[in-house]
């Protein structure tokens, strides 16, 4: 590969590893944002809500560090097979509950469901040497 080219690759799984890690502290610091995100079946959402971020957080780190990121990789496309749901939930309520903006807006929230299969094949593809 060329030099060019290894930096592109590298600037691709950081750039996904820091939207992992933002995420992730975004769960912790704001986790009533996303309590509506968990459908009322898992129960109490706030257990459900942190855990996905100290899951981000981690599956971000890992994928950052160099000799860790096909462990990462792997862990990042757990991870967003794993808050699916949540988008899904977030489509049936028809956005962000009480929130003004894209955030709010049924068509956005539908288009995040499908959104997911690229992050997942974005992540797998850091496993390559």
């Amino acid at each position: 590969m060329s030099a060019r080219g290894a930096r592109w690759r590298t600037a691709s799984r950081l750039a996904q590893a820091a939207m992992m890690v933002g995420g992730g502290v975004l769960h912790l610091v704001a986790p009533r944002v996303y309590a509506p995100l968990i459908p009322a079946l898992l129960g109490d959402p706030r257990p459900w809500v942190l855990g996905s971020g100290v899951a981000e957080l981690a599956a971000g780190v890992l994928l950052a560090v160099p000799r860790t990121r096909r462990a990462g990789a792997l862990a990042v496309a757990a991870v967003l097979v794993a808050v699916w749901p949540g988008n899904v939930q977030m489509a049936l309520d028809g956005g962000y509950p009480a929130t003004s903006g894209p955030a709010g807006d049924p068509v956005v929230a539908w288009l995040r469901v499908p959104l997911q299969i690229p992050l997942i094949l974005w992540a797998l593809s850091h496993r390559r040497p």
